[in-house]
């Protein structure tokens, strides 16, 4: 029993011994606890320092040069060029071949016209009438005259007749016949003038009237010499003379009345009608505006250092509206716009629909130019802003070294720059933002 019971005690006082000295292990372990605890929350709050350090260090002028690590890039090697083309567009309008305010040439009473505005007409279509009563009358009178003229021409011409030349004969001889009567009158009165049986007024009664007949008598030959002659060439000029003048004065009544008809000079579209029937005209004054649409050209102010790219015959695109069509250069003027400073290129629209393009719609001319320049290619993302307006890229040499560079011409996705590089160099084209000058780095192969 005894022994039992102090067995019993050992026990209890091992467990009691056992109790005290683990009360020490549990209080170092709460201190353990606290430590990682403390030792989390200062790696949680370095870690947001982490991440708020490039926040406030984005500013390449407030990074540190990060010497140690390296850094990788990609790299473009930069090729000299000498020029690089552009296209440009230039604006224009289209013109009309042919436009023409149409008139009468004579003034007087619109008594028809056939047309209205936007209809087409041919090349020799009546348009409009003047009334030409006046006109047909005065030409009937004229062609009157001229048959009789032209009837004494003939007459002329054909010579007199035989029953005129015979009757001027037997003219001539009757009074040949008179005068030989008076002769023998005249020398029986001067016998009895000399016998004193008359007076000296009986005489020269007897005188003249010989030479009356005399007188008689030689017109009588005269005539019919020149009838045995035939006519003469100087009356047969001037009878054709008088037919010659009428006949131009109906040519010229004949022009005049065709002129009371106004035609179209070219196949073209009426643009407007300006008179009706019933208003009387005057002349020159304008019934129509008729517009060319057989061809469409355009009218395009280029610079004078642009026309050198090109020339009469080639071939270029052209915008209307939204259509694009092919035109070809068929004039440059040689004058200089004194408005524009600009030179006039006229440009042919090859295979235009015609009722799509009307005059003065907006022409846009695209022209390919070769414009010379030295410089590099660099894309977009190789390009950081610089002091002064300028812009610079890095280059890797044994560092990374910051190069200011002009922008020459900017495309879609690059640019031409010139400026402290040289053929050969390896510019970085991707995260510039992030690298400084002096920062290691390697080139991605």
């Amino acid at each position: 029993m005894d022994g039992g019971l102090v067995q019993d005690s050992s026990e209890e006082k091992s467990f009691e011994g056992t109790e005290a000295a683990a009360k020490p292990n549990r209080v170092i372990q709460k201190l353990r606890d606290r430590w990682k605890f403390a030792a989390i929350a200062s790696l949680l709050l370095l870690a947001g320092a982490t991440v708020l350090v490039p926040r406030w260090l984005t500013s390449q002028e407030s990074q540190p040069e990060l010497t140690d690590a390296t850094t990788l890039v990609r790299t473009v090697t930069l090729i000299e060029v000498q020029s690089y083309t552009v296209t440009r567009s230039y604006t224009g309008e289209v013109k009309a071949t042919r436009t023409s305010e149409i008139g009468f040439e004579r003034s007087g009473t619109l008594v028809w016209i056939g047309v209205d505005e936007g209809d087409r007409v041919q090349a020799g279509e009546a348009i409009a009438r003047l009334d030409t009563r006046n006109q047909v009358a005065q030409l009937a009178q004229l062609r009157a005259q001229k048959t009789g003229a032209e009837a004494v021409l003939q007459e002329l011409r054909n010579g007199p007749r035989q029953e005129a030349i015979a009757a001027a004969r037997s003219q001539v001889s009757e009074l040949q016949n008179q005068l030989a009567l008076e002769e023998i009158r005249r020398d029986r009165r001067e016998y009895l003038h000399r016998e004193g049986a008359i007076s000296r007024e009986q005489l020269d009664e007897v005188a003249y009237g010989r030479n009356a007949l005399q007188d008689r008598l030689t017109a009588a030959q005269s005539q019919l010499a020149e009838l045995e002659n035939g006519t003469r060439s100087e009356q047969v000029a001037a009878q054709l003379a008088v037919v010659q003048q009428l006949e131009a004065s109906i040519a010229d009544l004949e022009i005049t009345i065709a002129k009371s008809t106004l035609t179209a000079p070219f196949t073209s579209v009426i643009g407007e009608r300006r008179l009706d029937e019933g208003a009387v005209v005057s002349l020159g004054q304008a019934i129509a505006r008729l517009v060319e649409n057989a061809t469409s050209e355009a009218e395009v102010g280029v610079p004078v250092e642009a026309v050198s790219q090109l020339s009469v015959g080639s071939t270029h695109p052209i915008q209307i509206g939204q259509q694009r069509y092919s035109a070809r250069v068929i004039a440059i003027k040689p004058e200089v716009s004194s408005e524009t400073r600009t030179r006039t290129v006229i440009l042919a629209i090859d295979d235009a629909n015609l009722e799509a393009i009307a005059p003065d719609q907006i022409v846009r001319l695209e022209v390919t130019q070769t414009v010379p320049a030295q410089g590099f290619w660099l894309p977009v993302t190789a390009l950081t802003r610089s002091d002064r307006g300028l812009w610079s890229c890095f280059v890797l040499a044994d560092k990374l070294e910051r190069r200011d560079v002009e922008v020459l011409h900017t495309e879609t996705d690059r640019v031409l720059v010139r400026g402290l590089l040289q053929a050969g160099d390896r510019v970085v084209t991707e995260g510039v933002q992030r690298l400084v000058p002096g920062q290691s780095a390697q080139s991605i192969p």
